[in-house]
């Protein structure tokens, strides 16, 4: 599969088989990719929270909130198309001055595990918006260490089609029996600069 055809797999899922469960040795495998990634000055401050036991991806599925651009519409996932896992990105705060440098680390890491999703058949969505006071306590970190991004992973279960953008509207939309979800798309010529 070529590096286009993963791009294009790779969407940002909010719809999973359930039946589906996702195994930590695969879980690792992602992580493992995500520790090979570039980091700046080789810090390597991020640290990996992989969780494939239903209780806890349950509880980490009540911290988070998705699609937002939606919520008057439909409750994503909808009930019974949860993700079977979770990654959450943490970053080791401690000893650091500035952990803004960071954060393109932490974008580096999550495409480069969703990628190798797409790649394993699996699919995923970042999620920025959850609770992190909850996830903290939830997973036990440590003092300095702070989830920053919570990563779905699960066998997709919805379809995703991509539309060129009209009037350079960007807001994506669900098909009226909320099957599909469409994800409009600049055109080539207007990204350059």
């Amino acid at each position: 599969m070529s590096l286009r055809d993963l791009v294009l797999r790779n969407r940002s899922y909010r719809g999973y088989n359930s039946e589906r469960a996702v195994s930590r040795e695969e879980l690792l495998s992602l992580i493992d990719l995500a520790r090979l990634t570039p980091s700046s000055a080789n810090l390597q401050p991020l640290r990996y929270h992989p969780a494939w036991e239903k209780e806890e991806v349950s509880a980490i599925q009540a911290c988070t909130h998705w699609a937002a651009s939606l919520r008057d519409v439909v409750r994503l996932p909808m009930p019974g198309q949860e993700p079977t896992a979770f990654i959450v990105i943490c970053m080791d705060e401690r000893g650091h001055e500035s952990t803004t440098r960071f954060l393109r680390d932490v974008g580096i890491a999550a495409q480069t595990m969703l990628l190798g999703a797409a790649e394993m058949g699996l699919g995923g969505c970042m999620i920025g918006s959850f609770d992190r006071e909850k996830v903290t306590a939830l997973l036990k970190l440590p003092e300095g260490v702070t989830p920053n991004l919570v990563v779905a992973i699960g066998e997709p279960k919805e379809n995703i089609v991509l539309t060129e953008t009209v009037d350079g509207q960007t807001r994506y939309w669900r098909s009226p029996d909320l099957l599909t979800h469409y994800v409009p798309k600049r055109p080539l010529d207007e990204v350059l600069v």
